[in-house]
């Protein structure tokens, strides 16, 4: 078991790991930049070291004071969270070169996966069923042509080392082709610093549905259930469940197994996600894996009745999977909505500032996942997200029900945030039918 971990991230995941290492037993270290000195994992941790000033480069990715903070703590372990350094590759490679555990996957599996040009690859080894596509990058706008001449219009050109939507373009003809791939290309280029490319078919109106796995590095791997990630602003997930209203039992059993076999073949270790696109005919597609814990990660929670934070410190520790594939049960249905400090009647502009009255919403079935409170001052300098709120219910009508009650207790003032848009599609009635897409939000509008 590890003896003391260090917590390389801020707000509420920071927090989250932070309770987890201490229901284990295991010391936790939290770091914070000098606008972060306040907050609760600082003062819940049992200890706390300031990396540097407010912007990002600067203190949370700034991987030369999160090592020092490490070694000068003795700590044996650093917990990554998500965002920041949670897929960094050559990060995970340093902690590796000075005995430090990154608790999640090996670099050489964050590089693989990270690469969606390799990881489609690897997909396509191991069975699972893959976009048609470039079989590598594409190189030119002619390469482009002949490719997109073979597997048809509209194409989607992705950056490969992409992420969050950038480097991203759609092309519905040969003369859209042309000004969408040296566009995504600069995009790539700015992003990710890596202007390659690829094509594949883009299939119209999917559903977004991805598989929780968790790997014990030696080839074991489990999957626990499916969540629907379909309602989603410019790539940007705002509502997830589980499991999918969507997806039926056969289809359930195959694409978890697809899942689960896809990450074995690289011997996964720790918590990974490998999402896949859900056409109008029910056919899934491996788009890309995420080997991170993930912010929609509550609602596997809820309805497995496990801690993914604790298994995860625990695969870490060197324990075996905590259960056979046989045991896992999808027990109801859970619904989570991000609670962002977002205006949304104003195209969703982030609104930093300080919570003057802070009142999160309880009674049966109801989580909340925050470090905010009243009083608590929003930096500019970090994503907007302040709460999570995830509802559970014996099906998805009493989940939807409880998320409904839930969102007219919630109490935040000082701040605008998303509760307003999240109450609007929880009375949509493509929604309540559970028949959305991650074209949903194209038509919607604040009133």
């Amino acid at each position: 078991m590890l003896k003391k971990v260090l917590v390389a991230n801020r707000g509420e995941i920071a927090l989250r790991v932070i309770r987890a290492c201490k229901e284990l037993g295991i010391r936790a270290v939290a770091v914070y930049s000098t606008t972060d000195r306040d907050t609760l994992p600082v003062l819940l941790a049992d200890e706390a070291i300031c990396i540097g000033p407010p912007r990002p480069m600067e203190s949370y990715l700034d991987t030369r004071s999160i090592l020092s903070a490490t070694i000068i703590t003795n700590s044996d372990a650093i917990h990554p969270g998500y965002g920041f350094l949670a897929e960094n590759a050559d990060f995970a490679g340093i902690c590796e070169e000075h005995n430090i555990k990154f608790i999640g996957p090996t670099s050489e599996m964050i590089r693989k996966m990270g690469d969606k040009i390799e990881a489609k690859r690897i997909m396509k080894e191991a069975g699972v069923p893959t976009i048609p596509g470039s079989d590598g990058l594409v190189e030119d706008v002619n390469m482009a042509v002949k490719l997109c001449k073979k597997i048809g219009y509209p194409v989607i050109i992705k950056a490969t080392a992409g992420g969050g939507g950038k480097g991203m373009r759609i092309a519905r003809d040969r003369d859209e082709l042309k000004t969408s791939f040296e566009m995504a290309r600069v995009e790539a280029k700015n992003a990710f610093g890596n202007d390659g490319v690829y094509i594949e078919k883009y299939i119209r109106n999917p559903r977004h549905v991805e598989i929780q796995l968790l790997g014990d590095g030696k080839g074991n791997v489990i999957h626990l259930g499916e969540r629907d990630c379909s309602i989603q602003r410019r790539h940007q997930k705002l509502i997830e469940e589980s499991p999918s209203p969507a997806v039926n039992e056969k289809t359930r059993k195959k694409i978890g197994e697809d899942a689960a076999k896809g990450a074995a073949k690289i011997d996964y270790e720790g918590v990974g996600t490998i999402e896949f696109l859900l056409d109008s005919d029910g056919k899934f597609y491996f788009m890309e894996m995420n080997t991170r814990i993930q912010v929609e990660h509550p609602v596997t929670e809820i309805v497995v009745d496990m801690d993914l934070v604790k298994e995860q410190l625990k695969i870490a520790g060197g324990d075996n999977l905590p259960s056979r594939q046989e045991d896992i049960r999808i027990r109801g249905h859970a619904i989570e909505c991000r609670i962002n400090a977002e205006d949304p009647y104003h195209d969703f502009a982030p609104r930093p500032g300080t919570i003057t009255a802070f009142h999160p919403p309880g009674g049966p079935g109801v989580r909340v996942d925050t470090h905010a409170y009243t009083g608590y001052n929003i930096p500019p300098y970090y994503d907007s997200m302040i709460a999570k709120l995830i509802c559970h219910g014996r099906d998805r009508e009493e989940a939807l029900a409880r998320m409904k009650r839930a969102l007219d207790e919630f109490i935040i003032e000082g701040v605008p945030t998303t509760i307003p848009f999240h109450k609007k599609v929880m009375r949509d009635p493509r929604f309540i039918s559970g028949e959305v897409d991650t074209s949903f939000l194209d038509d919607f509008e604040m009133e």
